[in-house]
């Protein structure tokens, strides 16, 4: 893949915002990255406008590079077929079915006792990686044959078995409740709605 293609404009805006929004959360204003982070809806620290803010948020320095170092990759690719104003809606539906897939997944796990209500509410979730499954699905549906590497491993695989392998890896951490600190079920949710979108649009 060439990783120096040119930057799209809505590509380009999004890795400025997760940029800016870091350095500014991380060390300018640390005081308010609780305050954009996203809560448990029944918490008191929740706020609607949470919901949007969340995915231009990241934990560290790691979290955001293997981040946007997808979004540069695929983003592109993707954005040049489907054009800016697609490709947007695309990222963000990506990220708020990633918020409803985890939501739901600590309801169940509330309502069976696995976590309480009190810890579900004080957990703040950050990142944009359910936009990102997103893109790799669409990716993996536009460009099925195109070899890609898994992360920095010199090993190059079909994008459509690359995707699914993530998918199920996700499933089996998030049901295993492994990598404690990981929203597993956000990075599902965001590879499912990533899907449907695509279905749904090329089949209307």
């Amino acid at each position: 893949m060439n990783f120096g293609m040119q930057l799209t404009p809505v590509v380009r805006a999004l890795l400025i915002a997760n940029i800016i929004m870091f350095i500014l959360t991380q060390y300018v204003a640390p005081q308010y990255e609780p305050l954009l982070a996203v809560y448990y809806p029944t918490s008191a620290n929740f706020h609607p406008f949470q919901i949007l803010t969340h995915m231009f948020m990241h934990a560290n320095l790691s979290h955001i590079f293997f981040n946007m170092f997808g979004l540069v990759t695929f983003g592109p690719m993707i954005e040049s077929v489907w054009g800016e104003r697609k490709f947007l809606i695309f990222y963000l539906l990506c990220g708020l079915g990633a918020l409803a897939l985890q939501f739901l997944a600590n309801y169940i796990q509330i309502e069976r006792g696995a976590i309480s209500q009190i810890a579900a509410e004080s957990i703040p979730l950050v990142g944009a990686s359910g936009c990102l499954f997103g893109l790799l699905v669409a990716f993996a549906f536009m460009y099925p044959e195109m070899k890609v590497s898994l992360m920095f491993i010199p090993i190059f695989v079909a994008a459509k078995y690359v995707v699914p392998l993530y998918a199920a890896v996700e499933l089996f951490l998030g049901l295993g409740n492994m990598q404690q600190g990981v929203a597993h079920f956000a990075h599902l949710g965001g590879a499912i709605t990533g899907a449907l979108l695509y279905l749904f649009w090329k089949t209307n």
